[in-house]
C-alpha cells in the first residue's frame, strides 16, 4: 500500500487523522488562567452568594433523576427571580435552560408544538449565557470556571441540534425556535458539529468525540479517502 502520508503537509496530515479516528478531538483550544477573573461582568468578591443561591434554587433537581414537575417549577421560578436580580450573572441561565429542558416529558415530543415556548426560552437561555461569557477575541485567556460553563453550555446547545437533526431526518420537526426553523438535517447537523467543536475547546472531552462524529464533511472525506486507500493496497 502506498504511503499517504508522502506528500502530504504537517497540517494535512492532521486533518486526515482526524477524519479517520473518530476519537480525535478539534486541535485549537483557549488558554485557562486561574488567576483570571472568575466570570465576566461579575466582581469577584460578589460571586459566592450568587453561587450560594443557586446551589439552593436548584438543590431539589439533584436528588431524582426525573425530578417533579413542582420542583422543576420551583428551581426555575427562583433562577429567573435571580437572573432579574443579578442579569449579568451567566451561570444562572445555564442552570435555568437544564431545568427547562427537564419540563419536556418525552424527549421525542421535544420539537412538537406544544413544547415551543419552553425549548424557545431554553434556547435562549443558553445564547444569553454564552454571549455573557465568551471572550472578545479567541487569544483572551478565561477562567476555569469561565471555561466549564461555556463547554457546557455549548455541549448542551449541540445536543439539541442534535436532537433536532435526528427529528428532521424521521420527519418529526414539527416546530421549533429561530435557531431550528427552516433547517433540514444537514444544516443542524451542521450546527451540532459546531458548537460541539466549542465545547471541545473549552475542556468538554465528550463534545470533543462528537464534533468529529457530527461533522458531515469530516464523515465524507473520511468515507472518499478510506475507499481510495482500499483500492491501493
Amino acid at each position: 500500500m502506498a504511503d499517504v502520508n508522502t506528500a502530504l503537509s504537517s497540517n494535512d496530515a492532521k486533518v486526515l487523522s482526524a477524519i479517520f479516528d473518530p476519537e480525535s478531538s478539534p486541535s485549537t483550544s483557549v488558554t485557562i488562567k486561574s488567576d483570571c477573573q472568575k466570570l465576566p461582568h461579575v466582581p469577584d468578591a460578589l460571586l459566592p452568594p450568587l453561587q450560594l443561591t443557586e446551589r439552593d434554587a436548584i438543590r431539589s433537581l439533584g436528588t431524582s433523576t426525573r425530578p417533579d414537575k413542582k420542583d422543576i417549577k420551583s428551581a426555575i421560578d427562583s433562577l429567573s427571580l435571580l437572573i432579574e436580580r443579578n442579569p449579568q450573572y451567566a451561570s444562572a441561565y445555564m442552570n435555568r435552560a437544564q431545568a427547562l429542558r427537564l419540563l419536556i416529558d418525552d424527549d421525542g415530543d421535544f420539537f412538537h408544538a406544544k413544547n415551543l415556548e419552553t425549548t424557545s426560552a431554553l434556547f435562549g437561555d443558553l445564547a444569553k449565557c454564552i454571549r455573557l461569557l465568551s471572550p472578545k477575541s479567541p487569544q483572551d485567556a478565561v477562567s476555569p470556571l469561565q471555561a466549564r460553563l461555556l463547554a457546557t453550555s455549548h455541549t448542551h446547545r449541540g445536543y439539541l441540534f442534535l436532537k433536532a437533526a435526528k427529528a428532521a431526518g424521521q420527519g418529526s420537526l414539527e416546530a421549533g425556535p429561530d435557531e431550528i426553523k427552516g433547517k433540514d438535517r444537514n444544516e443542524l447537523e451542521e450546527r451540532a458539529s459546531r458548537e460541539f467543536y466549542a465545547g471541545g475547546m473549552y475542556g468538554d472531552q465528550m463534545a470533543k468525540q462528537m464534533a468529529v462524529k457530527t461533522n458531515p464533511y469530516a464523515r465524507l472525506c473520511g468515507a472518499i479517502v478510506k475507499q481510495a486507500l482500499k483500492q491501493d493496497e
